[in-house]
């Protein structure tokens, strides 16, 4: 069955990481995605990620963005889609001759997505980064790991996919829907430290509320309470620990044998110390999974820290069929999950593969493919 974006065709530009994960969720959902591949060989990270796993789904165009000819092409391509999505810095694009003044002169109705770390425009939008300088200016980072120890980079799960990925592609879907009742596209300006600093907006909420203080390890889900925390078990390995709610928290201290009454709780910051230590020293006398067993069928929020390859196996994954293989490599499978139009992992394309295809279906004649390829703007 076609996904639920089976009608939209979206243009993907050149880049690495964000735009991708971007253009594999849309794919995912049912949407047409010709990306822009380079000609040739290509060992840059942009040309290796598109080779992976998160390549899949999409038909593969090879041009050459910077010989005569090949911004026509793409405004043609334009011309015939309902979205782009770009991650070059601020002013690439319009120094190409495909910038969202060119593209929407082709395509009034076209939503012009475009991502970078600090956005289109302010003092770095033109300086390169990364999800840990991004994040670092949002506030966020200071808040992460040890109180004793330095910000610890939550690898780049935070301002890359969730700060910028998925807000590139709820800009992009929701513009689709004015376009598609206006009849106006316009430009998505998605920075990802904005999109970060979104993801932060409760922690912001509760520090106006006093409820939260701005150091690491000291507060209710950064690891400062005892509720909410990892302990190591007799193995080695971690358990995940976050009975919040009393009514879980008194599971879990009588699963461990005690009474509420007379044990040292996470609601008294005084007590922190203590009910840690003795949630330390119990957690180490089993193995996480003696641990996981005893708590899976309990409302007291336990689960086992698992590895990557791990997480392919536990039952609940494998039942939901949370992961699917994608060219030899285990992936995690469209989400979220539809009832009438599924998602579906589509194959990874080999570059340029539908260079052919594409360029018929915008018209191009024998004599005018010639001509873009003796300037080497496609291959």
């Amino acid at each position: 069955m076609p996904g639920p974006l089976e009608s939209v065709r979206v243009v993907e530009l050149p880049a690495i990481g964000p735009v991708p994960m971007a253009a594999m969720l849309l794919a995912d959902l049912g949407a047409e995605v010709i990306r822009i591949d380079k000609l040739g060989r290509d060992d840059s990270l942009a040309g290796v990620m598109n080779a992976s796993p998160m390549g899949r789904g999409r038909r593969s165009l090879g041009l050459d963005l910077r010989r005569p000819g090949a911004a026509e092409v793409l405004l043609r391509l334009v011309e015939r889609s309902d979205a782009l999505i770009e991650g070059f810095r601020p002013g690439v694009a319009e120094r190409l001759g495909i910038g969202p003044d060119d593209a929407l002169a082709r395509n009034p109705r076209l939503v012009y997505g475009r991502m970078t770390g600090w956005g289109q425009y302010g003092p770095l939008a033109a300086t390169a980064g990364h999800d840990l300088t991004y994040l670092a200016v949002t506030g966020l980072l200071h808040g992460i790991g040890p109180a004793d120890g330095p910000p610890v980079p939550p690898v780049n799960y935070v301002a890359d996919f969730g700060g910028g990925s998925m807000f590139l592609v709820s800009g992009v879907l929701a513009a689709l829907l004015h376009a598609r009742t206006s009849g106006a596209g316009q430009v998505i300006d998605a920075a990802m430290t904005e999109g970060a600093s979104y993801l932060g907006s409760m922690t912001r909420a509760m520090v106006s509320m006093g409820g939260w203080q701005d150091r690491r390890e000291a507060n209710l889900l950064d690891g400062g309470s005892p509720n909410y925390r990892c302990y190591e078990t007799s193995d080695g390995k971690w358990l995940a620990v976050g009975p919040l709610e009393p009514q879980f928290w008194a599971t879990l201290v009588t699963t461990l044998g005690r009474e509420v009454e007379g044990t040292p709780g996470p609601y008294d910051p005084a007590q922190w110390d203590a009910c840690r230590q003795w949630l330390t020293e119990t957690f180490l006398t089993r193995t996480r999974d003696e641990w996981a067993e005893l708590f899976a069928p309990l409302d007291a929020c336990v689960a086992p820290v698992l590895t990557l390859a791990e997480a392919l196996e536990h039952p609940h994954n494998v039942a939901r069929g949370s992961y699917t293989e994608v060219s030899g490599a285990p992936m995690p499978g469209p989400a979220p999950s539809f009832s009438r139009t599924p998602g579906a992992a589509g194959t990874v394309p080999r570059s340029g593969a539908d260079s052919a295809a594409v360029l018929a279906e915008l018209g191009y004649s024998d004599t005018a493919l010639a001509e873009l390829r003796d300037a080497g703007a496609i291959g």
